[in-house]
């Protein structure tokens, strides 16, 4: 297209002359002879003469530098941009030379460029200069290109710009410092109101750097999911810390990033990029206990990175196989360093009919991930390798085949891990569910390797099962709640992988995990209550006296959290007229809130509270007793819905000979009464648990999937939606399989924390809104 634009606006044009064919050529076809009628033509040919040389074969020739071109071959037309590029570009020699020794002239002889018309672009013109607009833009190029500040003083800088707009006047460096830090708080509050309006929780990841000054920096990012369901992760936070071995450093740099935000009372969960030591651990899981207070005290801590953690196990793997990873890496510096050896190794591949596609590199040591491809691409062209000593004398490192067998098996594992982690290279973060398939794997796989007869794989192998076991035992659970939100798997997956992997036990960590998230579930259904003062007033004056004159005496108030005030609810005790069986006649007992199990769902059912035997927590009638009121935890009874409990009636001695009264329907509809008020109690988490599996599709939409039944699951789609958001990465994309922690470069570090944060937010900010 550029071509045809040029040639049609040459404003010169001249008669065809024709070409005479020579004895041996037979004359051009009509397809690509000349029009007799002095059809137009490029000025190309005040430089250019077209001769026959050949059987259907016409060539241009520079009359300057007598250089010949392709023009007609056969049927096929060349085109006359490359003869112009010769020209114009002093391509041609002869040209060039005479240009250098008239450099003023203006007329137009032989050597004159070809002329060009241009077509004026519309509107330009028009344009009014904005030195605002200018400085502007200059601040977010420096923030999307991590250009230094001091950009706007280099000399070749300036002279480009005004080149290109000599009315602008080049802002200083404090000017332009100010421009960033100004874009940085105007995106900053933009995001600060969106996540002000989402109805979750954040999670935050905490990723470590270090200066070569041995400064440390927090680099704080949270994830959360928006009132459409749609994932984010966005940079948070660059805080400055003296050293990362403090046990108050991290914590103070999670604190300061709450209150910037205002999550005081949204947090969610915590993520390391490595494990540190106990202590500072320690400290943040009882940050993470304080700040968030009723999501399982402090256990959704996850203290190591998925992406470091792999990349640990695979640096690990490379070095017990090192000596052999070093003579493949040498062996291919051997060929790609030299042509003559690259050749040879060409021609010995085209001659083993090797049948791989792949071609050898040299690794960047510092992403594994290269490694295993350099490795991967070796074991294809094994028998290259092997065939080379004998074409090239001095190739003296060559692999034995014991060599080879080694680095296959060592490719089985890096390959697993390479799996493992490439979830996160894709280009959506992935949601806390799909990570469950991804470490269970892995789990699996290592277990099972370091029992394996064979010695090699096995020493390969334990090693890395004993890191791995720690970062699996550490977030086990996390991940086992967050793949039981996904209705594909729910706890089906969980029981069915652990059963794998833990054997006979499985049932003890299966029983974990159900009461973890049942614990959790009731933690949601505690928070959507009203304080409870007022609650335990009102319960307090409204005891009231029944039957023999036994007095329910009042209680004192319970620990803050104990009972909640709320409007009469599905599966709540309510206030109301003495139902029959509902207070219970017996001998004295002490009663007590000490009751575990599940707040049911729906209305009160005959048979709730009756009379009977008497149990533990229900109100009984007597002569007045203490009521006693046992400090538990929330986990216990705080947040537990009561259980339905079938307590039969009292059976009282009756003189009629029969069973049945009436027609003998009417404990039928007894029955059907409390098999119905049975199954309206189940809470939303058994419901979801009990119903079906979906279909297992490869592209499934799990956020979707929750966005279409918030309506029937609207308290377990909350916690779905703060469960989905947990991360368990800290790293970006560019960073998945670094072998080494990312360094704070010299520039970044001598800025001021507010610069240095402003920069970097900015980037990511401007970054995710592209």
């Amino acid at each position: 297209m550029y071509t045809e634009m040029e040639t049609a606006i040459i404003p010169v044009t001249m008669p065809v002359t024709p070409i005479t064919p020579t004895d041996k050529n037979e004359s051009l076809s009509s397809e690509v002879q000349p029009n007799k009628r002095g059809r137009k033509k490029s000025i190309v040919w005040d430089h250019f003469t077209v001769e026959t040389v050949g059987d259907g074969c016409i060539r241009a020739f520079c009359n300057q530098c007598k250089k010949s071109f392709a023009y007609i071959t056969g049927s096929k037309l060349a085109g006359t941009s490359h003869l112009k590029r010769h020209i114009a570009l002093g391509i041609c020699p002869v040209s060039r030379q005479r240009n250098q020794q008239t450099p003023d002239s203006k007329t137009g002889n032989a050597t004159d460029e070809p002329k060009k018309r241009y077509r004026a672009t519309p509107g330009f013109a028009n344009i009014p200069f904005n030195q605002e607009c200018c400085n502007h833009e200059i601040a977010k190029m420096i923030i999307m290109h991590e250009y230094p500040l001091h950009i706007v003083e280099h000399p070749g800088f300036i002279d480009f710009v005004k080149t290109l707009q000599p009315q602008l006047n080049m802002p200083s460096f404090n000017n332009i410092q100010g421009d960033c830090v100004a874009m940085y708080l105007k995106e900053k509050q933009s995001l600060l109101n969106f996540i002000s309006e989402i109805p979750g929780r954040v999670s935050l990841t905490l990723d470590l750097r270090i200066s070569n000054q041995t400064v440390a920096f927090v680099f704080l990012t949270g994830q959360f999911i928006d009132t459409e369901w749609n994932l984010h992760r966005c940079l948070l936070n660059v805080v400055m810390v003296p050293s990362l071995d403090s046990d108050s450093a991290l914590q103070q740099a999670v604190v300061s990033c709450l209150s910037d935000w205002h999550l005081e009372n949204r947090l969610f969960t915590l993520t390391l990029d490595q494990s540190s030591n106990e202590n500072i651990n320690g400290s943040l899981r009882a940050l993470l206990s304080v700040r968030n207070p009723y999501m399982l005290h402090g256990q959704l801590l996850v203290g190591n990175c998925f992406a470091r953690v792999i990349s640990l196990l695979a640096q690990e793997a490379l070095w017990v196989v090192g000596e052999t990873v070093k003579k493949i890496r040498e062996s291919v510096k051997f060929v790609k360093t030299s042509d003559t050896h690259e050749e040879t190794f060409f021609h010995l591949r085209e001659q083993l009919k090797v049948p791989s596609m792949k071609d050898i590199f040299i690794d960047d040591q510092t992403k594994w991930n290269t490694t295993y491809d350099m490795l991967v691409a070796a074991c294809e062209l094994k028998q290259v390798f092997l065939c080379l000593e004998t074409s090239i004398p001095d190739y003296k490192i060559a692999p034995s085949m014991d060599d080879w067998k080694q680095v296959e098996i060592l490719c089985t594992y890096l390959k697993l891990f390479f799996d493992a982690v490439s979830i996160l290279t894709a280009p959506t973060y992935p949601t806390a569910s799909a990570f469950y398939h991804e470490v269970s794997k892995v789990q699996l796989e290592l277990t099972h390797a370091a029992m394996n007869i064979d010695p090699f794989i096995s020493n390969l192998t334990k090693p890395l099962k004993e890191k791995f076991d720690r970062y699996w035992s550490d977030c086990f659970l996390v991940l086992a709640i967050a793949v039981i939100m996904d209705p594909r798997f729910k706890m089906k997956l969980v029981e069915f992988s652990f059963s794998r992997i833990y054997g006979e036990d499985a049932g003890m960590y299966i029983k974990i995990v159900d009461d973890g998230i049942h614990e959790l579930y009731l933690e949601y259904i505690v928070q959507a209550l009203p304080p409870p003062e007022t609650f335990v007033e009102e319960r307090n004056e409204n005891i009231i006296s029944e039957g023999n004159g036994g007095i329910i005496p009042k209680t004192e108030p319970p620990e803050e959290g104990y009972l909640q005030e709320a409007p009469p609810e599905e599966g709540y005790l309510q206030e109301g007229p003495p139902q029959e069986g509902y207070l219970q006649e017996g001998p004295p007992q002490e009663v007590s809130h000490h009751e575990e199990g599940y707040l049911p769902e729906g209305p009160p059912q005959e048979g709730y509270l009756q009379e009977g035997p008497p149990q533990e927590g229900y109100l009984q009638e007597g002569p007045p007793q203490e009521v006693s009121h046992h400090e538990v935890s929330h986990n216990e009874v705080a947040h537990q819905e009561i259980p339905h409990q079938e307590v039969a009636p009292q059976e009282i001695p009756s003189q009629d000979p029969l069973i049945s009264i009436g027609d003998g329907l009417s404990d039928f509809e007894v029955y059907i009464s409390e098999i119905s008020g049975s199954q309206q109690m189940r809470s939303e988490l058994d419901q979801y648990l009990e119903e079906s599996l979906l279909p297992r599709i490869q592209d499934f939409d799990i956020l979707g999937w929750w966005k279409l039944n918030k309506t029937k699951y609207p308290t377990l789609s909350r916690m779905a939606s703060d469960i989905l958001s947990i991360p368990f990465s800290t790293v970006g994309l560019d960073f998945v399989f670094d072998t080494h922690r990312k360094k704070m470069d010299n520039y970044r570090s001598s800025l001021r924390p507010v610069t240095l944060e402003a920069l970097i937010c900015a980037k990511d900010w401007l970054q995710y809104k592209a």
